[in-house]
């Protein structure tokens, strides 16, 4: 279980989690987590609306062919950005 408690669904267990950034508005992080026995590696953002954070934005993850595809494409498109 990962030491920072990330605000995730309460029907996800998060197994290993890692904030990317955090400020007092905004959050994001790389959670490994599991839900109804499957695992998946998800990317998540947050804001902070009052004392609460609310999602943003969620980018899961869910096998290894998944990441395949995206880091293909991420990756070509990165190399035209110099």
């Amino acid at each position: 279980m990962s030491e920072e408690q990330f605000p995730v669904d309460k029907t996800i267990t998060v197994l290993e989690g890692r904030t990317i950034y955090k400020s007092e508005k905004w959050w994001q992080a790389v959670i490994l987590g599991e839900a109804f026995r499957r695992r998946f590696v998800a990317v998540y953002l947050w804001q902070r609306k009052g004392d609460r954070w609310r999602r943003v934005h969620k980018l899961k993850i869910n096998s290894a062919a998944d990441w395949s595809r995206l880091r293909e494409v991420i990756d070509s498109l990165v190399k035209k950005m110099y």
